[in-house]
């Protein structure tokens, strides 16, 4: 969802410049790479396949072959061929607001009659709300400033001025139309300052000239919009369709671009709009009657370069970035090196030869002359404290894991691409449902292993407490949405479905998961754990446990917070994200980064005869989302121009969500390399 140029990482919203009458506009720097950067999207290869070569389709993404509206010699429709392309329009959404809304909430011309397509979980979860429209066209038939409807708005009438306060508030902040021909974006394609093009999926409602007759927004673009405190409304689009002849087929084109451009018109006559006059305005001190007639222009270009498998190309390389991903990922790999080599020398130099030393020991003289990680082999696997809270979160934690390395597997094999509405947060929430079983079971076998017996509690808080967390936080955002009126907000029936899934489906696997682990025997540890526990002596300030947890979180939130900024703009730019190989490629590096740090921190601990590595080790890499949750403020402060109180609360309400499921995840990535650092280096010393 986000474009971002090498030279700058500022603020994803639009920027608008004035260049005379041409347009040349600042884009969104946000924005996904190419297809050819990204590690294995086979989308392209899915649906290459023709027909008449037995090939499979994704759900929903089959290509659809349309014709101009004739009848075979019998007088019937041609089959399989569709000559009506119809429009669909999405929620509208803001850089200056979290909160979207529905299409039909701005009174634009609408469809009552027609039945909306279904939703899959993910797309409500998003808060996505298509339907159908009144923008429909015969393929290759042209029009020319065709009427849609005309809005009438009474400032007398308490309904009417309600509906046009509304208006001017989405102009204001500048909210975007997002329409959908064919499954695909209708694009607003311009030109950008450094001569390229640039395909913003989405246009604004209007624009707004300042009291002081400043212009904001997209009001730049256009010399006539120079009235002060004025709003000045878009309700004309020229769309232009691309189509691509099917070859080895009689009949039949398939739709390859989808492409508008908004404009004002105020319309010499209502009744009959003819796409002339001057642009269409409404004071913001107006009163009394205002009509505001709706058009639209249509045509249709053959296109013989565009492939349908590669139509949203011209989208995702209208502003490529790749080379700042590749910078994120080669700085990545540089910190990964160095850690590897702080390891490795730890591994087969450092303890090399103290386990080599140590077993050739003779006498218990000279084990007593011996210090640092060996003198604790009696109290390295003592239970921590508060064992039950660790094991629930290390439960809790590989449910994530799993979660995400699978739905990041896919998304790289095209499965969850743009093309699939909705389907990448409809595989992560089936996913979680699913994966109840791993959680219950990791979470019962660390708690036996801690000499736990409270085992109903050890289930109960697996399946309630994290899920708990998550679930109430959203909950009082849906809140939010609901009295904000927002299409974001989950609707009843939808919140039901997913307690429905928790309870019926989630909390029964973990305590399968819970059974299978509490059955087997507790983890077998190398050494025996001495009956009195050993005294820790005095540390120093870099071998205390909090300067340990602040460091050990920096490497590997250096890893990311490059590509974390593309993921905060792909979430509140609403922009498409389609970075699924580089993502995954971060997914590994960090866990390699958190990993390594881990070890090499708990190393030096255990050198300083500090045995209190387990809950150490889980802060240490969790400590990352403290970071990841101190960058998102910056974030907010500096690249959003979110505004509002319901907002603000939304974001940073959504973001806590975010760095809970960040802790859990890389805390467990931290404890399970640290768990197999101290099994390994304890099973090869000989102890009496």
């Amino acid at each position: 969802m986000v474009r971002c140029e090498e030279d700058d990482v500022s603020l994803p919203g639009p920027r608008y410049r004035s260049r005379s009458t041409v347009l040349r506009v600042r884009p969104r720097r946000t924005g996904p790479p190419r297809p050819a950067a990204m590690l294995g999207p086979l989308l392209g290869l899915l649906v290459l396949w023709t027909r008449g070569a037995g090939a499979f389709y994704l759900p929903g993404l089959a290509p659809v072959s349309f014709c101009e509206p004739a009848k075979d010699g019998d007088g019937n429709p041609v089959p399989d061929c569709k000559s009506t392309i119809e429009l669909f329009v999405n929620r509208l959404d803001s850089v200056e607001s979290v909160l979207p809304y529905e299409y039909t909430a701005f009174d634009f011309c609408a469809m009552e009659a027609e039945k909306r397509p279904s939703e899959n979980l993910g797309q409500v979860l998003f808060g996505e709300r298509i339907e159908p429209s009144p923008y429909k066209f015969e393929f290759k038939k042209s029009e020319e400033c065709k009427p849609v409807c005309t809005k009438t708005y009474n400032t007398e009438t308490p309904a009417d001025k309600t509906n046009l306060d509304f208006l001017k508030k989405g102009m204001l902040l500048n909210y975007q139309h997002h329409w959908i021909v064919d499954n695909m974006p209708v694009t607003w394609c311009y030109d950008v300052e450094d001569g390229q093009k640039f395909c913003n999926p989405g246009f604004p409602i209007g624009c707004y000239i300042t009291p002081v007759g400043r212009p904001k927004d997209a009001c730049v673009v256009n010399a006539d919009f120079n009235e002060k405190d004025t709003f000045y409304v878009f309700n004309h689009v020229d769309i232009t369709i691309h189509y691509h002849i099917v070859e080895n087929q009689e009949l039949g084109a398939r739709l390859v671009a989808a492409k508008m451009e908004p404009k004002s018109y105020k319309h010499t006559n209502v009744d009959t709009p003819d796409c002339s006059g001057g642009p269409m305005f409404v004071h913001n001190q107006y009163t009394g009657e205002i009509k505001i007639p709706y058009t639209y222009s249509v045509n249709f270009v053959e296109d013989k370069k565009i492939r349908w498998a590669s139509r949203w190309d011209y989208i995702l390389e209208s502003m490529p970035h790749t080379n700042i991903q590749w910078f994120s990922i080669m700085n990545s790999l540089v910190i990964v090196l160095f850690l590897s080599g702080m390891v490795a020398m730890i591994m087969l130099r450092t303890l090399h030869k103290d386990i080599a030393r140590y077993n050739q020991m003779d006498s218990v003289e000279d084990a007593q002359e011996e210090f640092g990680w060996k003198l604790v082999h009696g109290d390295v696997f003592r239970p921590p404290r508060k064992g039950m809270l660790l094991s629930v979160f290390l439960g809790s934690g590989t449910q994530i894991f799993i979660m995400t390395f699978v739905t990041l597997f896919f998304a790289c094999l095209g499965f969850l691409s743009p093309a699939n509405r909705g389907a990448l947060m409809t595989c992560a929430v089936v996913l979680w449902v699913l994966l109840g079983t791993p959680a219950g079971y990791v979470a019962a076998r660390f708690y036996k292993s801690f000499g736990g017996e409270k085992w109903k509690t050890n289930v109960l808080l697996t399946a309630f407490l994290c899920p708990g967390v998550v679930f109430a936080d959203f909950f009082l955002m849906n809140l939010i949405l609901w009295g904000e009126g927002s299409s974001a907000a989950m609707p009843f029936g939808t919140l039901v479905a997913i307690l429905a899934l928790w309870f019926c489906i989630s909390v029964p696997l973990t305590f399968i998961g819970a059974y299978f682990g509490f059955k087997r025997t507790g983890i077998e540890h190398p050494v025996r754990t001495n009956q009195i526990p050993r005294q820790i002596p005095e540390q120093s300030f870099y071998t205390k446990p909090l300067p340990g947890i602040i460091m050990g979180g920096i490497l590997p939130f250096g890893c990311i917070f490059i590509q974390l900024f593309f993921i905060l703009n792909s979430i509140w730019s609403h922009q498409m994200y389609y970075m699924f190989g580089f993502l995954f490629l971060v997914f590994i590096i960090l866990v390699i980064t958190c990993s390594e740090a881990t070890i090499l921190l708990c190393y030096f601990h255990l050198c300083a005869e500090d045995y209190h590595w387990q809950w150490r080790s889980f802060l240490t890499s969790g400590f990352t989302a403290v970071y990841f949750l101190v960058y998102a403020i910056h974030y907010f402060l500096s690249k959003l121009q979110i505004t509002g109180l319901a907002s603000t609360i939304l974001y940073f309400g959504y973001t806590m969500i975010m760095a809970l499921i960040f802790f859990l995840f890389t805390g467990t990535i931290g404890f399970f390399a640290c768990f197999w650092f101290v099994t390994k280096i304890y099973s090869v010393v000989k102890v009496d």
